[in-house]
This record gives C-alpha cells, structure tokens and sequence, in this order.
C-alpha cells in the first residue's frame, strides 16, 4: 500500500507562500506600531513583494510539481513550470508597482486609509494571484480566484464614508460573486461527467463522455470560463470595470488592471488549453466572438469619453483597459483553431507582459498628476510638457505602447503578434475587427498625447514627485524603452512551456 503521506516542494510554492507570509506579519505589525511609525508596513509590503518576485530565479532550473496524486505523478495541484514563473513574475511585479504607487497614495491621505489592513488586503490579493497561474486543479483554481479577488473587494470600497468608493466596492462585489457562482456550477458539471477536478485527467475523460452526458460537458466546460471572462473585463462581464476604476485608490485601479487581467487570462488558458483541448470546437468560437465584442465595446467606450469630465482621464484607461482584453483574448481563441497552440498562448503572454509594463506607467503618470488636480479629467493633462517635459514624454510613449506606434516598438511588436497569431489560426475575420479597432484606438491615445505637448491655459504650475512615484514611473519607462530596443525579447522569454 503506497503512503498517503508525501513531500512537499517548498521552494516551488516559495514565491506566493512568501506573500501570504508577510501579509500575515503586516497585520500582525499593526496592532503593536503606533501611528507615527505606519509608514513602515508599506516599506516591510513592498520589500516582501520583491523577495517573493525574486524567489522565481531559483525555479527556472526547470519545471517542479507538489501536491500531486499518489500513484499518478502527472496528475499535480501545483505545477511550477515556465508559464506559471512567467505569469508570476507579471502578478509580483505588477503588484510590486502598485505598492510603490501606495506607498505616496497613503502618504498623501494623511490617516483616511487604514494602512495595516490595505498592505494586508494587497499582499493577500497578490499571493491568490500568484498561486493562480500554478493551479493545475479546477478547485485550487477557484480557491485562487477567491483569494485574488475577495481582497481585492475590500480594497476598491477602503475609502471610509466615500459614497463613489462604497458603490463601485459593491457593484464590483455582486457582479463578482455572481460570475463565480456560475463558474462553480460549470466545475460541478465537469466533474459530474469526468469524475476528477485536475486538469490533465479531464483533459483525458471529458472526451469519452457518455453520449447522454455529451451536453452537460459541454454546458460545464461553458460556464467554467465565465468566472475567468470576469476577470478579464470581457464584455458582456465588464460593466464593473469605470465606477470600480474611479471609485478605487489610483493604485488600486493600476493593480485591477493588470494583475486582475493576467489572474483571468492565466486561468482561462489552463482550463482552455489543458483541460478542455477537446472541446475547442466549443470555446474557441465562443472566445473568438468574447474578443471581438470586447475589444470593440472597449474602443468605443474610450473614444466616447468627454476630456471635460470629472475623472475622465481614469475612466478612459478603464475602457481602454476593456478593449486591451479584447486583444489578450485573441490568441487565446486561435489556440482553438491553430496547430500550434503553444505560440498562440506565447502571444497572449507577450502582449500581456507589454501591457503590464506601459499600462501601470500610465496609471503612475496619472496618479501623480491626481496629486494637483485630484478630478483627474483628460483636460487637466494639458500643457504637461510646459510644467513636467520628462512626466509628459513619459507618459506620451506610454499612449504610443499602448496604440502601437513608434516610438513605442513594443507595443507594435505585440500587436503584430497577436496579429500573427490570429492569421496563422485562419481567422480573418477576427484580424480585420482586431484591425479596425487598432484605427479606432490611435484616435484617442493620439488625442491624449497631442493634448500634452499643447500650451497649457494659465500660468503652468509643476508638480513635486515623490521619491516612490518616482521609482515606479522610471521603473516602468525603463522597461518599455528597453523592449522597444530588444522587442524579440519578450517572445522568448514569453515561451509557456505548458505542452
């Protein structure tokens, strides 16, 4: 009789344990610090944050696997291979940034945020995110969404007595919890048919279903996506994203954007590609037509956006953020059709890490401007060259990333990938909405970038930066100028290795 009992591989659970760890301690920490000393749980945040991101370097020796089946040693719950280190490094450093970010947003709320229970509330996002990308089991895949988003909730409402903070805490909450209830009754439905909950077995039993089963599968294998769709912003699931934008902290909105974006992405890959390669005639066409809803819906959403308005400069990187998602579902659709369904997922992982960088250079660039004109409207952008000429240039080739032109290589490198991969998957039609909504976002990322090099009306005031802020703008332009250089990078390094 084998033994129930069975190791486990501490190093490959290292980087999420770490996050969770410190947040335990953050919370702990501070019932004993006095409130002249908070300051000093952001600091412990972010320096855990980076240790854990740094934990990855001793995992790319090659792949490692716990928790896995006694007597089955490919069926795992844990699976630290190159697409869970890639997509970690993305959810670590992206969290990393909004800590930076936090760091000045507490500073300047003077004591209206609780900052013991927002660097727990993060870091305990950032662990569930983290884990996410290594679940290789429907239930810790839905344990990890929890995990990730529940804190999260709380983070989005913290602003005490703040009526837009509490709306957007509770609209982001409800339609949350009714897309996850959804997705657990998929996973229900998935394990009625196949008997298992881990994601290589289903793979091997859902396609000897009983014909009398053949549509509950299906059914299952449908409403397990929809919990991960959420969480990307596809639309119809993305009405929460504006009010939740602008009603969050700024660096919480940077952090919904790309770390949420990368925990759906991830989880729609795994169950997609590993679980389900069989019914791809099922969700392929369904994210084929998930992606093109989205990315239009988001464009249009962006392109309506009156520079006037009160937190328009928000609400437009919120609605751009949509039709962003539309674009990191694109590839993950052509896995469906594709030969090659390892490269199309390397693209999805490619634009994402693109995304990830510029899109929180962005937010940075908007959270500084917050700091003088805290309606943060699109108009409020003018003339930014006149008070801050290196924020403004900043900022201008973070607006070219993210519509793909030069100087912004990255941006077009990513684009061009995804193009790439939507070709070779025999979607034309995917390639030209793709296409079209590429024209329809250079108009208004081109209009927010003129805007800035414009004479600024009155007398142009300038902005003090914060040593934090600082870092993470710099630390985002780096990055973006240094694949713009070397663009061929981030393909290789995108390279999942879940096959």
């Amino acid at each position: 009789m084998s033994s129930l009992v069975q190791s486990v591989d501490w190093l490959a659970i290292a980087p999420p344990t770490l996050a969770a760890v410190v947040a335990l301690v953050v919370l702990v920490a501070d019932l004993f610090i006095g409130e002249a000393r908070k300051a000093v749980l952001g600091w412990v945040s972010v320096a855990g944050l980076a240790a854990s991101a740094l934990l990855l370097l001793p995992l790319l020796d090659g792949d490692r696997a716990t928790f896995c089946l006694t007597g089955d040693a490919d069926a795992c719950s844990y699976v630290a291979d190159r697409f869970t280190l890639v997509v970690q490094l993305l959810v670590l450093g992206g969290a990393l940034l909004a800590a930076l970010l936090s760091v000045t947003a507490l500073k300047d709320a003077d004591k209206e945020l609780p900052e013991g229970e927002y660097w727990f509330l993060l870091l305990s996002s950032a662990a569930g995110a983290a884990l996410l990308p290594a679940s290789r089991d429907l239930a810790t895949l839905i344990v990890a969404l929890e995990v990730a988003s529940l804190p999260a909730f709380a983070l989005v409402g913290i602003r005490r007595g703040d009526r837009k903070s509490s709306e957007a805490a509770l609209k982001f909450f409800l339609s949350s919890v009714t897309a996850t209830a959804v997705s657990l009754m998929g996973v229900s439905f998935v394990y009625a048919t196949t008997g298992t909950l881990h994601l290589t077995r289903i793979a091997d039993r859902i396609q000897h279903v009983d014909g009398q089963f053949h549509t509950l599968a299906q059914t299952g294998v449908v409403l397990t996506l929809v919990g991960f769709a959420f969480k990307t912003a596809a639309v119809p699931f993305h009405f929460w994203v504006p009010d939740t934008y602008v009603g969050a902290p700024l660096p919480i909105a940077a952090y919904l954007s790309v770390v949420g974006k990368a925990v759906g992405f991830s989880g729609l890959i795994l169950v997609t590609v590993i679980a389900f390669p069989s019914y791809a005639d099922v969700w392929g066409p369904a994210l084929a037509a998930l992606a093109a809803l989205t990315m239009t819906v988001g464009n249009v959403g962006a392109l309506r956006q009156r520079s006037t308005r009160a937190y328009s400069a928000v609400r437009l990187l919120a609605w751009s953020s949509v039709g962003q998602a539309g674009y990191l579902l694109v590839p993950i659709a052509s896995a469906a059709y594709s030969k090659d369904a390892q490269k199309a997922i390397g693209s999805t992982v490619a634009y994402a890490l693109m995304y990830a960088a510029v899109n929180l250079g962005a937010f940075a660039v908007a959270a500084l401007v917050a700091r003088t004109s805290p309606l943060n409207r699109i108009s409020d952008y003018r003339g930014l060259y006149a008070r801050n000429p290196l924020t403004a240039l900043v900022l201008g080739f973070f607006l070219l990333c993210l519509a793909g032109l030069p100087p912004g290589i990255i941006g077009l490198f990513a684009k061009v990938t995804v193009f790439s991969a939507v070709v070779d998957a025999g979607l034309g039609w995917l390639a030209v909405v793709m296409a079209v909504n590429v024209v329809i976002a250079l108009f208004y990322y081109l209009q927010w970038t003129t805007l800035l090099f414009r004479a600024p009306e009155g007398e142009p005031g300038t902005h003090r930066v914060p040593a934090p802020l600082t870092a993470a703008i710099a630390l985002t332009a780096v990055l973006g100028v240094a694949l713009s250089g070397a663009p061929q990078l981030i393909l290789r390094f995108s390279e999942t290795g879940l096959f």
